[in-house]
């Protein structure tokens, strides 16, 4: 089926992004007028982003940063746009060439967009180029969240990881895709184990780089001592990492209002978290450039995302948190690859006994919660082998 098409009347329609000239001089008019605070009393990160580590991006923002090049990479792969259940979804669909391609769904998360895959879609759509086999190829489908991005920001509540989930099945059947894997870390690690709990038609198996468990022991069970530290760091992000996810599962319309007013408050909210949450020892420049961190910065402003993005915290964690998770049974098979800097580590026997079926199951030893943008080719190497036993 060619993408434009549909099964069902509700039309997919190709996409280009073009932010107008007058978005992108006022942004750069914006950043030349910031009202800086003063300098931060500490030496440290403890307060949030120093002034001095983010001064140095936001000059670089205003003065070299070349948001058409984003563009082009962006309509280069593949855009499109549907309707379902009565909002426009946005989403990458990068077909392989191979013709025995599986169909793989990828979610992105908070603070990220599709723009995370940016370095995993050659790889995974044309393995053979990359030094690979063609039986690894994959066909890839990368949606934006609602209310990110290039997606419509819902006009009612409702739009949670459920109501995605159940979108994203039906993204893949208007697309023809009979059968298929699905991908996720962050809130696409809820939204993929939504789609798991489901089991649409055609959804064969799914991997997580975020596995959704319970760290804590059972009675009579006595954690190990790799059990022990990854409780031990959850504890500790619950005490000093979780205050933006309090604010946005509570208050986003009222964070809203500050970051969509200044784009060095968009830019500072985000960086802060890709310098936390990935393994850089405490500089993202080891890991990141400055244009894949724009990148993503620069979208969330110019599509006025901030207070819509956080709403999907209300919707989902504010009734669903690490300490009232959804552990209800996942049949369907399970694969999971899990990074040293990601946020939640539970085991395998942890995940077991929500994910039980599990086909694959890999610890890393780098990498953190961004792994396809930090780690692309682990990253890839893992959906490979982690689906290369499902495939027809």
């Amino acid at each position: 089926m060619k993408p434009s098409q549909s099964t069902n009347g509700e039309a997919i329609a190709p996409f280009l992004a073009s932010v107008p000239e007058i978005a992108l001089e006022d942004l750069r008019q914006r950043l030349a007028r910031t009202r800086w605070p003063e300098r931060e009393p500490v030496c440290d990160w403890s307060q949030g982003v120093p002034l001095s580590a983010l001064t140095p991006l936001i000059e670089y923002w205003q003065s070299n940063y070349d948001w058409r090049r984003c563009e082009a990479m962006l309509n280069g792969f593949g855009q499109y746009r549907t309707r379902i259940d009565g909002l426009g979804i946005h989403f990458l669909h990068v077909r392989s060439v191979e013709r025995n391609a599986l169909p793989l769904l990828i979610t992105h998360g908070w603070p990220g967009s599709v723009l995370e895959f940016h370095k995993i879609i050659g790889p995974l759509t044309d393995p053979v180029r990359y030094g690979a086999s063609a039986g690894d190829a994959f066909h890839l489908v990368l949606p934006s969240l609602p209310g990110y991005g290039f997606s419509d920001k819902p006009a009612q509540t409702g739009w949670d990881a459920l109501r995605t989930a159940k979108a994203w099945a039906e993204l893949m059947r208007r697309l023809g895709y009979g059968r298929y894997v699905a991908q996720g870390g962050d809130w696409g690690s809820f939204v993929t184990t939504a789609m798991a709990r489901l089991a649409p038609a055609g959804l064969c198996a799914i991997h997580l780089n975020l596995v959704l468990a319970s760290l804590a022991p059972i009675e009579g069970e006595e954690l190990t001592p790799a059990e022990c530290a990854a409780a031990a760091d959850l504890q500790r992000y619950g005490r000093h990492g979780m205050g933006y996810g309090s604010i946005q599962s509570t208050r986003p319309q009222t964070l809203g209002f500050a970051l969509a007013d200044s784009p060095v408050g968009q830019a500072a909210w985000i960086f802060e978290k890709f310098r936390e949450w990935s393994d850089c020892a405490g500089d993202p420049w080891k890991i990141f450039s400055r244009d894949e961190l724009l990148d993503n910065i620069t979208l969330y402003w110019l599509s006025n995302s901030a207070a819509s993005s956080a709403r999907f915290y209300w919707e989902t964690w504010y009734h669903d948190t690490w300490g009232n998770l959804d552990l209800s049974p996942v049949d369907l098979p399970t694969a999971a690859t899990t990074f040293p800097k990601e946020i939640a580590r539970p085991s395998r026997r942890q995940a077991e006994r929500t994910y039980r079926n599990i086909i694959y199951w890999n610890e890393m030893q780098q990498g953190g919660h961004f792994a396809a943008l930090e780690q692309p080719a682990i990253f890839v190497r893992e959906l490979r082998d982690a689906f290369r036993q499902v495939r027809a």
